[in-house]
């Protein structure tokens, strides 16, 4: 039997149950579709990137990684099973199916490590005073670190710690969900407790924090700079919150292939998840741009709209370094709410990217924040 009359999942126990031809066309309309608006917008965040400098800021450097993740999903990935899908098939062989596999596998990871990167950076940046100047080092090693452990845990199939293998409808690949071996299930489990909850655990705890942070502010008004405040902070939440919607019934489906009955999976509802999780690369770069003020108004000088910058009242210049001050914060480098209050507090300089607030330590009732500015 070849690898293309295996069945939906590149296992000989599968049923052999493949998409009608039209059920094809309709897989490889979405494809070409991700492939197409992946690689155009995250394009253009590494243009917007190269040609503002004000956008080259430490914590942006992260947002750079991902895009650079997700276009090279698009152009060494995302390519291979649109072309498959038009002739209803796997048309690279054995290795280019474990090339496939391996490269989505590690580019994913590197996005979702990106982002709890980011989650971890936002925390240490609003919870924990450190006057410093910009420090690239960090997210830098962040970066290298993002990769580096990535290909740890995606080179063992190739090693053959697991296997990669075709997977869905026969024109993809993953690794062998469906392969009942102590070694393949072992492999499945850490890929998805270190690569998966681990960085979901991570992300979690950090944005919880933030958020009890944000309900103890109290005493700050409510100004256009605040507003600012809670809208990168909405920012990340959400791009967080749309990367496990997409990746979340993909984990979800291949947890039941690898521990459900064979032919529990079939060919339809594994390809639709493999679909959610490839459009992460067309909607990470949307909110960049759409919900990142930075990002959007560099974007609008790049379409030479500058006159609306200053319709609106906005500049194009960078901001000054933000000043917030939080409820019963320690400027001594303690954390909110890990110790008494003292009786007086002293306003707390946290930089956030991009933006430029100075709260005061006013007795003005607190009021819900406004992420729409």
């Amino acid at each position: 039997m070849t690898e293309q009359d295996r069945g939906p999942e590149g296992q000989g126990d599968t049923p052999h149950v493949r998409l009608s031809r039209s059920g094809h066309r309709v897989v490889s309309v979405f494809l070409g579709s991700i492939m197409v608006f992946g690689f155009l917008n995250n394009l253009l965040v590494l243009v917007l990137f190269c040609k503002f400098k004000t956008l080259r800021t430490p914590v942006n450097m992260l947002l750079l990684n991902i895009s650079v993740s997700d276009m090279l999903v698009c152009v060494c990935g995302t390519t291979l099973s649109f072309a498959s899908s038009l002739r209803t098939r796997w048309l690279y062989g054995r290795h280019g199916c474990m090339w496939y596999g391996f490269i989505n596998s590690c580019f994913g990871i590197v996005s979702l490590i990106s982002l709890s990167v980011l989650s971890y950076d936002r925390y240490s940046t609003l919870m924990v005073y450190n006057k410093r100047a910009p420090d690239y080092r960090r997210p830098l090693l962040a970066v290298g670190g993002s990769w580096l452990y990535s290909v740890v845990w995606t080179v063992p199939p190739l090693l053959g710690w697991s296997s990669y293998g075709l997977e869905g409808a026969g024109t993809s690949c993953s690794v062998t969900w469906t392969e009942r071996t102590s070694r393949s299930h072992s492999y499945i489990v850490c890929l998805f407790v270190f690569c998966l909850g681990l960085p979901v655990l991570v992300m979690v705890y950090c944005y919880g924090c933030l958020l009890h942070a944000v309900k103890q502010v109290g005493r700050i008004r409510r100004t256009a700079a605040r507003r600012r405040e809670f809208h990168i902070l909405f920012m990340v939440i959400t791009t967080v919150v749309c990367y496990l919607l997409c990746w979340m019934p993909y984990g979800v489906v291949a947890m039941m292939a690898t521990f459900g009955r064979p032919g529990l999976i079939s060919p339809v509802a594994s390809v639709i998840p493999s679909i959610l999780a490839k459009s992460s690369t067309v909607i990470n770069p949307v909110i960049y741009i759409l919900m990142n003020k930075q990002f959007y108004r560099c974007f609008l000088i790049l379409l030479h709209c500058k006159h609306h910058l200053t319709e609106n009242g906005h500049s194009s210049l960078p901001s000054k370094t933000t000043m917030v001050q939080l409820n019963r914060r320690v400027c001594d480098g303690s954390p909110l709410g890990l110790g008494p209050a003292p009786a007086v507090t002293r306003p707390c300089a946290v930089e956030v990217e991009g933006t430029s607030s100075v709260a005061s330590d006013k007795t003005d009732p607190a009021e819900p924040p406004d992420v729409s500015s």
